[in-house]
């Protein structure tokens, strides 16, 4: 008989993280890249048209850069998805 230890005998390794927790990484992930720049550009719209009183262009012009932010974020993320698979 042989006194090595047979692959059979070894407990599998578990992952390093759990893969409902890489999944809800992933999640939080998406989700600040798709609503964090709108609400800032809004915010800070909203901000520069009380300083100038030209309510409400400043706040959707925000908006608007905001969210064509988080669609290059978003699809800089999907690039970057389909690279690794």
């Amino acid at each position: 008989m042989s006194t090595s230890p047979s692959h059979r005998d070894e407990a599998p390794t578990p992952p390093e993280k759990s893969t409902v927790i890489l999944l809800l990484m992933d999640i939080a992930d998406t989700t600040w890249r798709m609503f964090v720049p709108p609400l800032i550009g809004g915010l800070l719209g909203w901000w520069a048209d009380s300083a100038w009183h030209l309510f409400p262009w400043l706040s959707l012009t925000g908006v608007a850069l905001g969210c064509v932010m988080s669609a290059m974020f978003i699809r800089n993320l999907l690039k970057k998805v389909k690279n690794v698979s």
